[in-house]
């Protein structure tokens, strides 16, 4: 079995899931009880906390746990604007968003809140030009992520960090989910960023934990309200066991960047380089600015989804981009904010590769690819 799909989920680590299992059978208590087995979890849950931002070179009350990325991401859009709504109505997010910030976003449109889409060029950036723009006294709120999950391009953060450099009403957030253990950490949570979301199971930790960035000082409403969770932010009892599981795997997987990040850069470039060979493919992903582990591309002819299946038969694990989006048979939205024909853009199939993943997988995966390619022959004309 070659799995390619990283970027939708990762396979948890065998210590992480030890590090669960350990905490859930054992230190059961709830963190919030005065007891023994409740100071116990307590101290479990503040210690992952400073783990985690240590890591990150942040501050342990500048983190916030979440259910995962969805939720941190909705809790930013919209905790921001009805927080900050006495200050200004207008929101801008990029038009490559993850769906929990677009849809957040049009949400909040509903509720007298201007959005605003930063147009993208034909490449998958940012156009940092047109984004200025956009910008009003009115803006609350601007949110980039990190990398596309769809095409794998870095979000130019430093240059948007220095473009709200002298703006200091506005609040920037990132979407840093598909950046742990791809790009340095300096790359994305630069001194200018407010709010960073960020998703366990995309660092081979455990489904169901996430946890949100809110630089000290910085206020959000919270969605969840009840016991008073979280500095009363994020009001529910902490998944304890998922937290601590969370922190292990970001240790692993960040004390094994240095390694990891090349490995898995020449991987791709092999790939890439081999399927830049022949004539019926389009590459949608590239190589400079782009993550070291997406690889986006369309053989002409073909729907995504048929490539999906042809490689799941021979045990071969690929999606159709987004792994959110994919079910429900849409095109790539950042394809389409690229430029890209519908048509075209419903051939995009997505490579997400991992440390997991060896030079023995890529040299099978190709062997595979070009009896695939050969048997689209007559799709292809």
């Amino acid at each position: 079995m070659i799995y390619f799909d990283n970027s939708a989920t990762t396979i948890p680590y065998p210590e992480v899931l030890r590090t669960y299992q350990e905490v859930a059978s054992k230190i059961y208590g709830n963190p919030s009880s005065l007891h023994e087995l409740g100071t116990t979890s307590s101290r479990i849950l503040e210690a992952s906390r400073k783990q985690i931002a240590s890591l990150l070179e942040l501050k342990a009350n500048e983190i916030f746990f979440t259910s995962g990325g969805t939720e941190a991401d909705n809790w930013v859009i919209k905790g921001l604007a009805f927080e900050k709504q006495h200050f200004g109505n207008h929101i801008i997010v990029s038009d490559i968003e993850h769906p929990a910030i677009k849809e957040s976003a049009k949400w909040l449109g509903e509720y007298g809140f201007e959005i605003d889409y930063a147009p993208v060029d034909d490449k998958g950036f940012v156009d940092v030009e047109a984004l200025v723009k956009l910008i009003k006294p009115e803006t609350i709120l601007i949110s980039i992520m990190a990398i596309n999950n769809e095409i794998g391009s870095i979000q130019p953060i430093k240059a948007i960090s220095d473009l709200l450099s002298d703006k200091p009403t506005i609040s920037f957030h990132i979407d840093a989910v598909q950046a742990i253990g791809k790009i340095p950490t300096k790359d994305y949570l630069t001194e200018r960023v407010d709010f960073a979301s960020f998703s366990s199971h995309k660092f081979h930790g455990v489904r169901g934990v996430g946890f949100l960035y809110i630089k000290e000082g910085k206020r959000i409403s919270p969605l969840l309200t009840g016991g008073g969770q979280e500095s009363d932010l994020r009001s529910t009892t902490e998944n304890v066991a998922g937290i601590a599981a969370t922190a292990k795997a970001l240790r692993m997987v960040m004390d094994k960047e240095v390694v990891a990040i090349p490995k898995i850069s020449k991987m791709k470039t092999i790939i890439h380089d081999e399927l830049a060979k022949y004539e019926d493919i389009t590459l949608f992903s590239g190589k400079e600015d782009f993550s070291p582990n997406i690889i986006t591309f369309g053989i002409k002819g073909v729907r995504g989804e048929v490539l999906v299946h042809a490689f799941e038969g021979h045990d071969i694990f690929i999606s159709t981009t987004s792994a959110c989006s994919s079910k429900a048979g849409k095109p790539a939205g950042t394809l389409i904010a690229m430029g890209i024909s519908t048509k075209l853009a419903q051939t995009a199939v997505r490579i997400s590769l991992d440390d997991d993943n060896d030079m023995g997988q890529v040299e099978q995966f190709l062997t595979i690819f070009k009896q695939v390619y050969e048997k689209t022959k007559k799709v292809r004309g």
